[in-house]
């Protein structure tokens, strides 16, 4: 049902949510838990809510990030790293672990840091948020798309927004949960906000290459990265995949560097250290090798805990056979092979996105957000949560914690707001 009052009105609190995802929830639970006297009403244009909670993790909902220290943190984000170190102080990953345990979601931290249910499933998530809004009376109305907002004009008007129902909805406040929609950014442009042109981060590299085409779900637990073209570098597991190269080792370089690699129309040229040693070191080791196991074939002695089918594909590529033996290895081959293990270069051409993630660098331009509160500093009792903003971060939860921290700090304010 539309709402009819478009005027302010001490005794019908109403706040609007426009986006049915995490932060769009959160905002709201944390409001209505505060006071329960609160109307909140979200808005979602697609059928169904909580889509992307739903799919996080492989369908297991990475919430968190076990990283507890404020300042580390905010780390984690190349677009918003100085702005969340505050908001980080007041709600940060514990505070996250603890909100879903109180409310019945066991949580656990994983070997690599990552916080998940226990349920080791999303639905427990959704549940969790779902159960929250039904007991508070949250109305969740889908299918709403939203066409246009419009501000107060008078001290005690309200917020507005038409659907493409025709419908019309009035609230004090006005929360914007949309994540990455251009459609929404577009609105928010004409509210006078300025939006930071969207670019993909989080994406794996495209690259055909001899060397990895045949390895396809093959991991290196911890290899160096360095884009020539960006002097920039990373370090971390790396999976190769049927179209080139992925894993956190990637994926975080690709977000900290997303707007130069849009720039380079995301054709450039990597250089892999596959087992984090010097060149001068590895050539050393192999010539050891060839010393002491001379008799041994090259193929069947993989060094440096380099896995059996990656050692095999570089050793082919350096021109070694699979029948040779130490004894029979040249100083050509050896420099060769010490450098694919040390420094081999790939062509990147393309990239594809992070299935697990769709995660965009762009947004509302931070300097136009009170980061204690979330709220606009152009547009009064206007609030902006999650993605909506220009914040991103690398792999691991950490998106879905700043989507946590900025719904309970504007879920917070909202009641102080009506407070006074």
């Amino acid at each position: 049902m539309q709402d009819s009052n478009p005027y302010r009105d001490p005794k019908q609190k109403r706040v609007l949510i426009i986006g049915g995802g995490a932060a769009g929830f959160f905002t709201a639970i944390k409001i209505v838990e505060e006071d329960p006297s609160i109307a909140v009403t979200i808005l979602e244009q697609g059928k169904d809510v909580l889509g992307k909670v739903k799919i996080s993790g492989g369908g297991r909902c990475n919430l968190a990030h076990a990283e507890f220290i404020p300042r580390e943190l905010s780390k984690n984000y190349p677009r918003g790293q100085r702005e969340l170190l505050g908001p980080f102080n007041s709600f940060s990953s514990g505070d996250t672990m603890a909100w879903f345990e109180e409310r019945g979601v066991a949580v656990k931290i994983e070997d690599d840091g990552r916080i998940f249910p226990m349920s080791n499933s999303s639905q427990s998530v959704v549940d969790c948020f779902l159960n929250a809004c039904k007991k508070y009376g949250v109305k969740i109305m889908t299918t709403r798309k939203v066409l246009n907002v419009y501000p107060p004009e008078e001290s005690n008007q309200c917020w507005k927004a038409i659907c493409g129902n025709r419908e019309q909805y009035f609230a004090d406040h006005l929360v914007i949960a949309t994540g990455s929609s251009k459609f929404m950014w577009e609105q928010i442009s004409h509210l006078g906000h300025t939006i930071v042109p969207p670019v993909p981060s989080l994406f794996t590299f495209n690259i055909k290459d001899p060397r990895i085409k045949d390895l396809m779900g093959l991991s290196v637990p911890n290899a160096e990265v360095q884009i020539k073209a960006l002097k920039a570098k990373n370090h971390g597991p790396l999976l190769i995949t049927h179209w080139g190269m992925s894993g956190p080792g990637i994926l975080k370089i690709s977000a900290v560097k997303a707007r130069e690699l849009y720039a380079l129309n995301y054709q450039f040229e990597i250089k892999v250290n596959w087992i984090l040693e010097k060149e001068q070191d590895v050539i050393d080791a192999l010539t050891t090798q060839k010393q002491n196991d001379s008799k041994k074939k090259i193929h069947n002695t993989p060094l440096f805990d380099l896995p059996k089918r990656l050692w095999h594909s570089l050793c082919s590529y350096c021109g070694i056979k699979a029948d040779l033996r130490w004894a029979d290895m040249n100083k050509k081959m050896l420099f060769k092979l010490a450098q694919e293990l040390c420094a081999g270069t790939y062509q990147v051409k393309g990239k594809s996105t992070f299935k697990e993630e769709f995660v965009t660098a762009g947004g509302v331009q931070l300097k136009e957000i009170d980061f204690k509160t979330y709220e606009s500093k152009i547009l009064y009792r206007l609030y902006f949560t999650g993605e909506a903003l220009d914040i991103d971060a690398v792999t691991g939860g950490f998106n879905f914690q700043a989507a946590w921290t900025s719904g309970f700090l504007a879920g917070q304010s909202i009641v102080k707001e009506f407070s006074k």
